[in-house]
């Protein structure tokens, strides 16, 4: 007899856990908690169908506080091991929670090998430009001249974009968000679970302790319609408070560059149209930085491919059906077995 599971109508708060939330007060991870509860609910998520699972650093704490399956692994190694449970169980919904410590330091090498493989889960990355969780030393995000405990005078490394190190790692999407932003941060996760292949999102969040207002210059409420420009799809690339300045390509210099509609005879017409298949617009909008630039926050890239777990499992059909020799199948179950491998590799 075939038992159908239950399909449950749930609300934001029944992915709460029963854990008591431990970040510190004001923390940005709590908005972001709130964004991906109410993203679930509001995608008719089941609970045990879900998988969150993390690194090590304060985003990672993540898993705790959701009403699902979860699993904190080590140091920078949850794409691997979200891999190995995608490709066992490729039903599940799978996030992986990260931050630019985590996921770009230690972590770097099993992020970029996700986003290239095109694996089927979410990466959150939670960019607050430090390491939180061991007091504040400075990041792969981390801007010249930061000062820290592992930098007193100042750092002197150039840091990561991370969306342009995704696009560059050959990923399929790739958006940003804001931390107190959770109308559009949801919006923005939602697009990212529907997506069939690896997203990424960056997520700009303040740590109220050691890096407060890093994001200040393009977040505050007064400055943000001016310093940040809301992507939409096939729309013009406009921003401002009187939506009266635009991105306009200069093929002289091979970069975008900041117009003003009514100036010079420019009018909404030089203004770029944003295409989300476009990789190479993708890049030059990931790679935009204020004062000179407007961030760009929204979907930059969205351009689906096959998926690494269906094309495994294409060639295990092919397997079974005949089509393929005795070391076609040793190698499909090797891949299926990788997971081991990843893990054992990772440590």
């Amino acid at each position: 007899m075939t038992v159908t599971p239950k399909v449950e109508n749930l609300k934001p708060n029944d992915f709460a856990s029963d854990q008591e939330v431990r970040w510190c007060p004001g923390c940005g991870d709590y908005a972001i908690l709130k964004a991906v509860q109410r993203t679930l609910a509001e995608g008719g998520a089941q609970r045990e169908n879900t998988v969150f699972v993390s690194g090590i650093g304060c985003s990672s704490r993540l898993p705790y506080y959701m009403s699902t399956y979860g699993f904190h692994t080590i140091h920078g190694r949850a794409p691997a091991f979200a891999t190995g449970i995608k490709l066992t169980n490729p039903e599940l919904d799978v996030w992986v929670i990260t931050g630019d410590g985590d996921g770009l330091s230690i972590g770097g090498n099993h992020l970029m090998h996700a986003l290239r493989r095109n694996v089927d889960f979410q990466i959150l990355l939670f960019n607050n430009e430090t390491y939180g969780l061991t007091k504040g030393q400075y990041s792969p995000t981390s801007r010249p001249g930061t000062r820290s405990p592992s930098s007193p005078t100042g750092s002197v490394d150039s840091p990561f974009i991370p969306c342009v190190l995704a696009l560059g790692a050959g990923a399929n999407f790739v958006a940003r968000g804001v931390d107190t932003a959770v109308k559009e941060l949801t919006s923005t996760f939602k697009r990212a679970r529907a997506f069939p292949g690896t997203s990424f999102v960056e997520i700009f969040q303040n740590c109220i302790v050691y890096n407060d207002k890093v994001f200040s210059n393009f977040t505050d409420r007064d400055l943000s319609s001016e310093r940040q420009v809301v992507l939409e799809h096939d729309a013009p690339l406009l921003f401002g408070s009187e939506k009266n300045k635009g991105l306009r390509f200069n093929p002289s210099r091979v970069q975008i560059e900041v117009v003003e509609i009514g100036r010079d005879g420019i009018s909404e017409s030089d203004v770029l149209i944003h295409d989300e298949t476009n990789r190479t617009l993708a890049a030059l909008l990931a790679a935009m930085q204020p004062p000179h630039h407007p961030m760009a926050v929204g979907v930059l890239y969205s351009n689906p491919v096959a998926t690494y777990e269906s094309q495994v499992y294409g060639q295990i059909a092919s397997a079974q059906n005949g089509g393929a020799t005795l070391n076609d199948v040793i190698g499909v179950y090797f891949k299926l077995s990788y997971l081991g491998f990843l893990c054992a590799i990772s440590v």
